[in-house]
């Protein structure tokens, strides 16, 4: 009998084999060792809420049922938490899910789709492996520049513009004044994909107020920040009604499982420890900005639970991450784009952590220039 290869699609066969981000798992697989710290994946290590915990805990015992595939009381809450009506709230496994499901809704091979240049990469995955045509922009002064975007938009016919607000790999954020003049620049038809993972630890300016029928806007937000929950897969976004119709005639409906829906409705309850949660991490920003000022480095400024490290040049900041790991076990990581590849990024971890960062830190400096 002839054996035959499956026949991939062109745009699939074309593709080159990217994965957006290495994880640590795959960093103690190729230094074969345990990591001493991990805090390069903006993970949340201050954990879960302990009431998170115990519903998750709960729900495990009923992991043989399925999930409500309407996700109807978490849709009920986060609704209610925002003012909205359920209609407009969409679940999904993450943000990630959610960026891969409105490329798919709203895009055509060969549309035009404008992105900061060296923005989240996830998008730009999602983006090429739909068929989409990234336009991309600058970063200005380290920061999304709303302007450019807003004229890329113009001049390609953009059908969608991202903007993650507070920044990912920068830290940097727009205020509301900003954000509600690139979407009044917006060209016929284009949608504003505003990525808000790291608005709970933004401040108050940053987060516009915006109606839930806008037909201009999509807002994504996560429990894998300050909720503490990465690992579990959960998060939603806010979109008009239509639109959320849309979406269920394609997304996964059992995508967002059993245990990370009870896991979140318990945290959104639970307002005290995620107000703990932005005073550790503000506190740890703090410290992270003594640290590199200490050390001859620049942290720039930060509405995250991340610092972006200034080290002068991309090939030292190269060297610092390489041997932090190598050497020192520390898993962070660093912008692939210049010009922020200058900079290392640094998740903020417990007091402890921190501390051990600060040291190992100042000994992989010693053996590397400025």
């Amino acid at each position: 009998m002839t054996s035959t290869r499956p026949r991939y699609s062109r745009l699939v066969a074309a593709l080159p084999a990217v994965v957006p981000f290495v994880p640590p798992e795959a960093l103690e697989r190729q230094i074969g060792a345990e990591l001493r710290l991990r805090i390069g994946a903006n993970e949340s290590n201050f954990g879960p809420s302990p009431k998170a915990v115990a519903a998750m805990t709960a729900a495990a015992a009923r992991v043989n049922w399925y999930c409500d595939p309407e996700g109807h009381v978490l849709r009920e809450a986060i609704a209610a938490r925002h003012g909205i009506r359920r209609d407009n709230v969409v679940l999904g496994a993450g943000i990630d899910d959610l960026l891969g499901l409105v490329v798919r809704t709203v895009i055509d091979p060969g549309d035009a789709v404008v992105m900061s240049h060296g923005a989240y990469p996830t998008f730009a995955f999602h983006v090429n492996g739909f068929g989409g045509k990234l336009v991309t922009v600058p970063y200005r002064d380290d920061r999304n520049d709303p302007e450019a975007l807003a004229a890329a938009a113009q001049r390609s016919g953009a059908r969608l513009l991202y903007l993650s607000n507070p920044d990912n790999p920068t830290g940097s954020w727009l205020r509301a004044a900003a954000q509600t003049a690139l979407l009044a620049a917006l060209p016929e038809g284009c949608l504003l994909v505003l990525d808000e993972a790291y608005a709970d630890f933004a401040p108050a300016d940053a987060v516009p107020e915006t109606a839930a029928e806008d037909p201009r806007l999509i807002r994504m937000r996560t429990f894998s920040k300050a909720h503490g929950m990465a690992g579990a897969r959960i998060g939603y976004a806010i979109a008009p009604a239509e639109m959320v119709r849309s979406f269920d005639k394609i997304r996964h409906h059992f995508g967002v499982n059993r245990v990370a829906q009870e896991g979140a409705l318990a945290s959104l309850g639970d307002a005290e420890f995620i107000a703990s949660v932005r005073r550790e991490v503000e506190a740890g920003k703090r410290h992270y900005e003594r640290l590199a000022a200490a050390l001859g480095l620049k942290a720039l400024p930060s509405a995250t639970n991340f610092v972006a490290i200034d080290c002068g040049r991309a090939e030292r900041a190269k060297a610092i991450l390489a041997a932090l790991l190598e050497k020192e076990r520390v898993f962070i990581r660093m912008p692939g784009v210049a010009p922020l590849n200058r900079c290392i990024r640094v998740s903020v971890g417990t007091e402890a952590e921190r501390r051990l960062f600060g040291e190992a830190l100042e000994r992989v400096l010693a053996d590397i220039p400025a």
